[in-house]
């Protein structure tokens, strides 16, 4: 065991059995991170894709059982063992019955554990079957196609529940791959015209010179090749929902004559003098930065505040990597349904995960999901995809970087409260590295022993 450096997350309230099982546990080569509570442990599994929790029965707030059934959410392929006392063994039976892979009671011999713990990552090497029902993703994850349970897709979630029946205006921001289409069209299919078109134009993949004529229509002959009149998208909208994605390229020209239409309700066809009436919700979408682009005169002033009534952010993959899990997921569930017979028993291993779970993401979820595609195409027959299987980039990651945004917001921030949460971060992971060895953890931050822990006490760690 002690060549395979499985990572452990342990949770116990009791110190003294949580510290002598760590040091046992580290000295049979497993790296340990401690948890005091079911609250801290789920803190921890949302960072890290742990091979196994260990999880006593009973623990104040969140038991056991709720913290192996949202480790079990999160990776199909962690073990999880239950610690009863005597007088729970029915408890801890139902905890097995609900995906966990063994229990041992109180007070257990140190052997009996490591057996446990030994048989129960045997049979996760060896299991393949039921990899689908493992894998299926619970539907308060979900949002009509978006799939997250970071706090930031929390949020995104309740705005879109509450903005959804209304009719303004939105303007969706984020880097390209976040998903601002899938935004666009959860934010329609819940509205009140979830009846009528949903029509998308993406202003950066259309030429200038014909971008208007898409956006508003022609008439036959208004210029060469107009061999027939044609509806623009607006006019197509009517009643429904109009998406207009790369908003940020279009010419000072042209957004001019869309702020007019947006102001006035009716647009003229090119080549025609007649109004038409339209009645259209737009959302827009872009991952340029319009407020730069109106400071340089790019972008109107006045047709920003028309579009961004109410803004809505995508954070890019890098800020909720909580979420690579449940997104892999998925993808592996829709492409998997592509494959004849379909590969329903798909999973990543956890070195694997981990290794997505670190990497940074540029091009966000649609790399995540081309990478998914890929993979399970180069894998034919598999059903565990590890590290060798991923893409090079992937297997020259690190596990556990050090996360820290250094970009200040437009809207600056509370200095103080961001130095807190940074210190607090590098605390936690540099005991999280050394499983909770308090010397070694002060070695890596290069303080005295007495000051990390007066920091880590100040710090609630």
């Amino acid at each position: 065991m002690a060549g395979k450096k499985a990572h452990l997350l342990i949770v116990e309230d009791e110190v003294a059995l949580r510290e002598a099982t760590t040091e046992r546990l580290t000295e049979h080569g497993y790296q340990v991170v401690q948890a005091d509570s079911g609250e801290a442990a789920l803190d921890r599994l949302a960072d890290f894709a742990f091979d196994v929790v260990i999880t006593d029965l009973r623990l104040p707030g969140i038991d056991g059982t709720q913290v192996i059934e949202a480790a079990l959410e999160r990776y199909p392929e962690i073990v999880g063992v239950v610690v009863t006392g005597y007088g729970t063994v029915k408890d801890a039976v139902e905890a097995i019955k609900r995906g966990a892979s063994d229990f041992v009671t109180k007070p257990f011999p140190f052997d009996h554990l490591l057996h446990v713990l030994t048989t129960a990552l045997e049979q996760r090497r060896l299991r393949t079957e039921n990899a689908a029902l493992r894998a299926q993703l619970d539907e308060r994850y979900r949002f009509e196609g978006l799939v997250g349970g970071s706090d930031p897709m929390r949020r995104l979630f309740q705005v879109l529940e509450t903005v959804a029946d209304t009719t303004s205006t939105i303007l969706i921001t984020g880097e390209t791959g976040t998903g601002k289409e899938l935004v666009a069209r959860a934010i329609h299919h819940n509205s009140l015209r979830r009846g009528q078109r949903l029509v998308a134009l993406n202003c950066g993949a259309i030429p200038e010179t014909l971008l208007e004529a898409e956006l508003f229509g022609h008439v036959r002959g208004a210029f060469t090749g107009a061999v027939a009149t044609r509806q623009g998208r607006l006019e197509q909208a009517h009643r429904g929902t109009l998406f207009l994605d790369e908003v940020g390229v279009m010419s000072v020209g042209l957004q001019a004559k869309l702020l007019r239409a947006l102001q006035e309700r009716e647009f003229e066809r090119i080549g025609e003098s007649q109004s038409t009436k339209f009645d259209v919700r737009v959302i827009a979408a872009t991952n340029s930065d319009l407020d730069k682009m109106v400071e340089e005169g790019q972008f109107r002033e006045d047709l920003y505040y028309r579009l961004n009534v109410i803004p809505i952010h995508l954070p890019p993959l890098r800020e909720r990597r909580d979420d690579i899990p449940l997104l892999v997921q998925s993808f592996l569930k829709k492409f998997g349904c592509r494959f004849v017979p379909p590969r329903t028993d798909v999973v990543f291993t956890q070195d694997a995960m981990r290794r997505m779970m670190a990497f940074n993401w540029p091009g966000n979820i649609r790399q995540l999901e081309n990478v998914i595609e890929r993979t399970m195409t180069l894998t034919p027959g598999q059903t565990r995809i590890a590290v060798a299987d991923l893409p090079k980039e992937l297997q020259q990651g690190k596990e556990t970087p050090v996360a820290i945004n250094m970009t200040l917001p437009d809207d600056g921030l509370d200095l103080q409260r961001h130095m807190h949460d940074i210190e607090r971060e590098l605390i936690r992971q540099s005991l999280d590295r050394t499983a909770g060895n308090k010397h070694k953890a002060a070695h890596l931050l290069k303080v005295n022993r007495t000051t990390l822990i007066e920091k880590a006490k100040r710090l609630k760690l």
